[in-house]
């Protein structure tokens, strides 16, 4: 059984309203970086990750610094299930609530597959529509390149798979 949630999570579209919000445990804080743990109460279809049943855990990785964030999901009964990485502007931490920019382009990784870059016309197409500040477009390359380089060299946290 999981510890009772202690953190909310918000992740916000360009505009700022929140696309998504969800619960989660800190679990670590080193210098930049968060880890949280949360566990889906209720089954999600998701239109790149498919089926994910409801018990099914993730676990984390934000850095106060960083244009990326890393989820690392195993299914309830603890088989690692896949990685997924969003592209964001650096996160903020404050009072119990975790807040990014989720800037549409993601990398999902699945156990033996290469990994597959998402959205990036997306990406485009909102950078435009919400005249985005202009250190986001080259904060963004720079995050998906970062993340593309620590993937290929299996860096923390991909070099876990607890």
């Amino acid at each position: 059984m999981m510890p009772s949630p202690d953190v909310t999570i918000n992740s916000r579209k360009y505009d700022l309203t929140i696309r998504r919000t969800w619960q989660a445990r800190l679990i670590e804080r080193a210098d930049s970086l968060l880890v949280f743990v949360g566990e889906f109460a209720e089954e999600v279809h998701h239109p790149d990750l498919g089926h994910i049943l409801a018990g099914t855990v993730s676990y984390e990785f934000y850095w106060l610094d960083r244009w990326y964030n890393v989820f690392r999901f195993h299914e309830p009964d603890g088989t690692f299930r896949n990685w997924y990485c969003n592209i964001n502007m650096p996160p903020k931490f404050v009072e119990g609530v975790l807040d990014y920019v989720d800037l549409d382009i993601d990398i999902l990784i699945w156990p033996g597959r290469e990994p597959i870059v998402l959205d990036e016309d997306e990406f485009e197409e909102n950078a435009a529509l919400f005249n985005s500040p202009e250190e986001v477009i080259p904060g963004s390359r720079t995050g998906l390149a970062l993340l593309q380089r620590d993937i290929e060299a299996q860096a923390f946290p991909f070099s876990e798979k607890k």
